[in-house]
């Protein structure tokens, strides 16, 4: 099937330029001596993850279902993290992983017994309480965060079974506010790392933007790594996904009302949930700063703020040529966090996964109905 083919609304994710980004995790794995493992909760399209398991060391999961995934469609390590595990998931998570990081001494003392006769390599994490992050909602180091352990509630008498220690701070962050939140980190926990086995730095770095200061990542890594001699980990989950790939919808319809409304066969708020949540405005492929003609897109639901990108300034595109019904319109970098998010809310159909090999091929990788919208409900 060509790519002009493709029925919508479906996601696309586009092999040439996910193995750009594979790559350069590769080279700071290379250059690093870090493990890189995906983290599921940002991008785990099941149709890449052959590509994604020949340059990374594995996943990291964030609960049993993760983690099922990634023993399927993985080779490397799993490393699993939950705020709370339940007692009916732990046997068969701590069966799956290879490393288990519990959230609190209580969850650590409660299974400790479990995970260390399971040959599971065991960490905590802990919260360093410090973050660039602008925005609570996206800050793991907030005030109350109920992530990690904090230097006043770490009890260094129980870390007896503990292979490493955990944190993650970021959210799209760069280089540079890792040297600021690792810092703080080595002046609250410095002197427990020595006695470890590993550290994960956690996820949140945006490796992959081009602004990114890939030289800074790796000397810190080595520069850490030499002076506790320990293993350095990290999860990136966004970069691996990062701008690969696209939501593609249809116009049903045009209506008027001041504006020139499209109606389209994509929810805001069922398909690119971060648009409303962050909020942002997601690129539209062939958009013209200047152009004539001044589009708002809207969803095929009942919910009247299912607006792409009402909460920010400016939700109106502009284009040089007139819209019609039928078109089709492409929201650019749509690949991760959506399908890990996305809801069949008002019924609308989840859009399929498509993966558009380097040859241009595009090959069906899942094809959604009525079934998911009922299995839901």
């Amino acid at each position: 099937m060509k790519e002009n083919e493709i029925k919508t609304p479906a996601y696309v994710c586009e092999e040439a330029k996910l193995r750009k980004n594979l790559e350069l995790l590769k080279y700071v794995k290379e250059q690093s001596g870090a493990k890189v493992l995906v983290a599921l909760k940002g991008f785990a399209f099941s149709g890449a993850m052959d590509l994604v398991d020949s340059y990374l060391d594995g996943a990291t999961a964030s609960g049993l279902y993760e983690a099922k995934f990634a023993k399927k469609y993985l080779s490397g390590k799993i490393c699993t993290y939950s705020p709370a595990f339940k007692d009916d998931d732990i046997d068969e998570i701590l069966q799956i992983s290879d490393h288990i990081i519990f959230n609190s001494f209580a969850q650590w003392q409660k299974f400790k017994d479990k995970a260390l006769s399971s040959n599971v390599e065991c960490g905590l994490r802990i919260n360093p309480e410090s973050s660039a992050s602008p925005v609570d909602a996206y800050n793991p180091c907030a005030r109350y965060s109920r992530l990690g352990i904090t230097r006043a509630n770490f009890k260094e008498d129980l870390l007896d079974g503990i292979s490493g220690l955990h944190f993650h701070a970021l959210c799209e962050e760069s280089a540079e506010s890792l040297e600021f939140v690792l810092a703080d980190f080595e002046e609250k926990f410095g002197k427990y790392i020595s006695k470890m086995k590993w550290i994960n730095f956690g996820g949140g770095h945006h490796i992959t933007r081009k602004d990114y200061n890939v030289e800074l990542l790796i000397k810190l890594i080595k520069n850490f790594k030499e002076k506790y001699d320990v293993e350095v980990i990290l999860e990136p989950g966004e970069a691996v996904g990062w701008q690969c790939g696209y939501l593609v919808a249809s116009v049903l319809d045009i209506v008027k009302n001041e504006k020139n409304i499209a109606i389209l066969d994509v929810s805001a708020e069922a398909h690119m949930p971060d648009t409303i949540l962050m909020p942002y405005r997601p690129a539209i492929r062939g958009e013209s700063k200047n152009g004539k003609f001044s589009y708002r897109f809207g969803a095929n639901t009942c919910l009247a703020g299912d607006i792409v990108g009402l909460s920010v300034q400016e939700p109106d595109y502009n284009f040089d040529e007139e819209i019609k019904v039928g078109d089709r319109v492409i929201f650019e970098d749509q690949i991760h966090y959506t399908i890990v998010k996305n809801t069949t809310f008002n019924g609308v159909k989840l859009p399929d996964l498509v993966y558009l090999r380097e040859d241009k091929e595009a090959v069906v990788v899942r094809e959604f109905g009525f079934k998911e919208y009922e299995e839901r409900n």
